[in-house]
């Protein structure tokens, strides 16, 4: 069994649709971010960063595994199952290398526009500026990737599964999708699948 502590981010849910699709049993666990719970002690013996989703699972190599970090949750969960990571090197890598423009662009730059756009507690128009103009771009290199390739690799991977709840939220960045086809049609493919409806309802929908 696997525990998943999580809250209705795109990073939760990157893990919760992983699961799904992989058919792991699991018991989602609410931390209330805005409630600061992630500060608890319980939680960072689990998190040390104090940011979710993490997992605690009680099968895991050695005994009871907790791990952080969404990236490598869905490595390992991947490695477990045996699914949506190519067993081919090249096709392993070319996965890889887009679950990593996700962990280090899409997230980091559409959660700059989010705060932004819809946090901030005075109006930074510089900073709006630049990540809005940012989102944008990377928008631009998913459709350029896209326009050749039904799945960020040849098949449809963790690196679509990463992606996916960000995309989710391009009216928070005020992206719209009709400026990028490709990505509205791979966005319409992904979000049509029954393990990403329900992954992205867990633990609640917002």
């Amino acid at each position: 069994m696997i525990d998943l502590y999580t809250w209705g981010t795109p990073n939760g849910r990157k893990v919760s649709i992983m699961l799904e699709e992989c058919g792991l049993p699991y018991t989602a666990h609410e931390v209330n971010i805005g409630k600061g719970e992630q500060f608890a002690p319980g939680f960072l013996a689990i998190c040390p960063n104090g940011k979710i989703p993490a997992i605690v699972d009680s099968d895991g190599p050695g005994g009871a595994l907790p791990l952080f970090e969404s990236g490598a949750i869905l490595i390992y969960l991947s490695e477990k199952t045996g699914r949506f990571l190519p067993a081919d090197a090249r096709r392993r890598y070319e996965a890889l290398q887009w679950l990593m423009f996700q962990m280090g662009g899409v997230g980091p730059m559409f959660g700059q526009a989010h705060h932004f756009l819809r946090a901030a507690k005075e109006p930074v128009p510089y900073a709006v500026e630049r990540y809005k103009t940012e989102a944008r771009r990377l928008y631009g290199v998913l459709d350029g990737h896209l326009a050749g390739h039904e799945f960020l690799a040849d098949e449809y991977s963790i690196a679509d599964i990463a992606t996916y709840p960000w995309v989710a939220r391009h009216e928070w960045h005020q992206v719209p999708l009709g400026d990028f086809p490709n990505v509205s049609r791979w966005f319409e493919t992904i979000g049509a699948r029954p393990a990403v409806i329900a992954g992205m309802k867990v633990p609640f929908l917002n």
